[in-house]
C-alpha cells in the first residue's frame, strides 16, 4: 500500500515528536496533581505556572490572563456564555452579540443556545470572497452591543479576517471582542496587543500538539460566569485537574509553532500550485479569496458531484481530504461557509478543502493532481446535475 497523503491538517494535525517526547515523562513518572501539597503536586503546579508564561510571552499578555481548557470549543464557550451569563447575572442592558455568518458552529451553536436564552443574535454577512465588509460590522453594532466574536481564520475556506481592524472598531464603540483563533496559530501574529482583542481562543491540535488541550485569553478587566463548576481551578473559571500533559505538549507545540512561522509561509507556493492546477478541471471554483488566506488552505468546488464521493474514492488512493468542518462532517447537510459566499446549494455540496502540512511535498501533491480529473471525470458521468459556472447567480464566481 502506497504512503497516505495526509492533507486534512485544518481538520487535526499528527503529534510532533519531539511535543511527544515533551509530554511522556508527565503521564508516567511527573504525574502529580498541581492542586496537591507535596512535592509531585508542587513540581506539577510549577510545570503549569512556567506553561503559562511561556504561552504568555507568545501572546504579549500577562500569566493570569492565560486559562487552560479542554479544547477550543471549551475555550470558546467559555468566552461567549462566561461573558454574556455575566452581563444577564448583572441585570446588564447589554444583550447583543455580533458575530458572523461563516463562523465555526462552536461559536453558531453557542450563539443558538444563547438565543433561546434571550439574547439578541446579529449575524453579518460576508463577501462572495469570505472576507467581512467593515462596513457591515459597523452598521450591525446598537447601544445592546456587548460582543463582537469574529473568527481570525476560518476553518473551511482558510481566509484571513482584519482582526486588528474590527478589534479598533469594537473599543471605540466600548465593545468586548472575542476571536476564534484555532486555525490561526501556524501563521499569524497571535500578539492580542496589536489584534486589539479581550478574548482569544486556540487549542492544540492544530498546531501539531495533543488533542483535548486549549486554552483562552482573557483580558483581565472582563469578568466572565464559569461555565463548570467544582474544585476553582484555573482562577475559577475552569474546574477540573489540570492536563499537565497536555498543557505541557500545547505550551511545547506553540512555541514551535510561532518560532518557525516564516517557513511555515513557504507553502504559499505549494498551495497556488494545487490551486491552479485543480482549477483546470472544467467547471471548478476556488472558495476564498486567493491572496487572504492562510498557507495551507485550498478549497475547491467541483460542480454536479458530492464531496463526499470525492472523498471515498480519494481514500482508495491514500489521499485525505476533508469536505467541510471535521466536527459536522458526518452531516449530509452542505457547508454553511460555502452558502455563505453566495454559492447555490449544489454547488455546495461539491466543496473540497486540502489543506497541507508542514511535511506536505510537491510530489504529494502531484499525485492529487494526477488523481482528481479521473476521479472529477467519473463522478460528473454518474451524476443527474449539469450545473455550469456560468449558471451561478454570484456575478464574482
Amino acid at each position: 500500500m502506497s504512503k497516505t497523503i495526509y492533507l486534512d491538517t485544518s481538520a487535526t494535525t499528527p503529534v510532533d515528536l519531539e511535543v511527544f517526547n515533551e509530554m511522556k515523562k508527565y503521564f508516567t513518572i511527573e504525574y502529580g496533581n498541581a492542586g496537591s501539597m507535596h512535592s509531585k503536586g508542587l513540581k506539577a503546579a510549577q510545570v503549569l505556572n512556567n506553561s503559562r508564561e511561556k504561552i504568555a510571552k507568545i501572546l504579549n499578555c500577562s500569566s493570569n490572563e492565560i486559562i487552560f481548557t479542554g479544547s477550543g470549543t471549551e475555550s470558546i464557550n467559555l468566552a461567549i456564555q462566561g461573558l454574556m451569563l455575566k452581563l444577564k447575572n448583572e441585570n446588564s442592558n447589554k444583550n447583543q452579540i455580533i458575530s458572523t455568518t461563516i463562523e465555526h458552529h462552536a461559536v453558531l451553536d453557542t450563539l443558538d443556545y444563547l438565543k433561546k436564552l434571550g439574547f439578541k443574535i446579529t449575524l453579518v454577512p460576508v463577501e462572495p470572497n469570505g472576507i467581512i465588509n467593515l462596513k457591515k460590522i459597523k452598521k450591525a453594532i446598537t447601544p445592546q452591543t456587548a460582543l463582537i466574536t469574529v473568527m481570525y481564520v476560518n476553518n473551511e475556506i482558510g481566509t484571513i479576517q482584519p482582526i486588528k481592524e474590527i478589534g479598533k472598531i469594537a473599543k471605540k464603540n466600548n465593545i468586548l471582542f472575542h476571536t476564534d483563533a484555532c486555525q490561526a496559530a501556524n501563521s499569524e501574529t497571535l500578539d492580542v496587543q496589536k489584534l486589539n482583542v479581550d478574548l482569544l481562543s486556540l487549542n492544540a491540535s492544530k498546531i501539531y500538539g495533543p488533542k483535548g488541550v486549549g486554552c483562552l485569553y482573557k483580558k483581565s478587566s472582563v469578568k466572565l460566569q464559569p461555565i463548570t463548576y467544582g474544585g476553582g481551578q484555573e482562577f475559577g473559571l475552569r474546574s477540573g485537574t489540570e492536563n499537565i500533559p497536555g498543557i505541557i505538549g500545547f505550551t511545547k507545540a506553540l512555541v514551535n509553532t510561532q518560532k518557525n512561522k516564516k517557513k511555515y509561509l513557504k507553502f504559499t507556493n505549494l498551495r497556488n500550485y494545487l490551486i491552479k492546477e485543480l482549477l483546470k478541471i472544467p467547471n471548478t471554483i476556488l472558495n476564498g479569496d486567493l491572496k487572504k488566506r492562510v498557507p495551507n488552505n485550498v478549497n475547491i468546488t467541483f460542480l454536479n458531484i458530492e464531496g463526499e464521493s470525492i472523498l471515498l474514492m480519494l481514500d482508495k488512493y491514500n489521499i485525505c481530504a476533508s469536505s467541510g468542518s471535521a466536527c459536522t462532517s458526518k452531516s449530509l447537510n452542505p457547508s454553511h461557509v460555502i452558502l455563505a459566499l453566495g454559492r447555490p446549494y449544489e454547488a455546495a455540496h461539491g466543496s473540497i478543502r486540502f489543506s497541507l502540512s508542514k511535511y506536505t511535498t510537491k510530489k504529494e501533491l502531484n499525485k492529487v493532481i494526477q488523481v482528481m480529473p479521473k476521479i472529477v471525470s467519473h463522478l460528473r458521468s454518474i451524476s443527474p446535475v449539469e450545473l455550469k459556472i456560468k449558471d451561478l447567480k454570484n456575478k464574482n464566481v
